[in-house]
């Protein structure tokens, strides 16, 4: 398995949070659900820093190679500030009460 962190100061762009918010409620999210070799992708941020991004985690580093659609750089008008890519040495799930992972996040709580 592979994970990759992708974060963008959003200071000089002229798009802010909760703009990106909308981006992920219309499109994002429906783009990526079920998108090949992704097992989860996580949208965050820090409002107080001005800071979009997105922590994926792949099934391969093949399927993490592949390309994936650059609309979030087209909105914001750059590409990633940072880009991280690592091994993934372990993973555990937790005893919570939720029933699924998807569709959960402020931007889709507040559609």
């Amino acid at each position: 398995m592979r994970a990759v962190v992708v974060w963008w100061d959003l200071a000089e762009s002229d798009r802010s949070i909760d703009d990106l918010r909308v981006f992920l409620r219309e499109e994002a999210v429906e783009r990526f659900t079920g998108f090949p070799g992704l097992v989860l992708k996580t949208w965050i941020s820090d409002r107080e820093n001005e800071r979009w991004g997105a922590i994926f985690l792949w099934e391969s580093a093949e399927a993490a190679a592949q390309q994936i659609p650059p609309r979030a750089a087209e909105l914001i008008g750059y590409p990633p500030s940072r880009r991280f890519s690592f091994d993934v040495e372990a993973t555990a799930e937790g005893v919570h009460g939720l029933t699924a992972l998807a569709g959960l996040g402020l931007a889709l709580e507040s559609a």
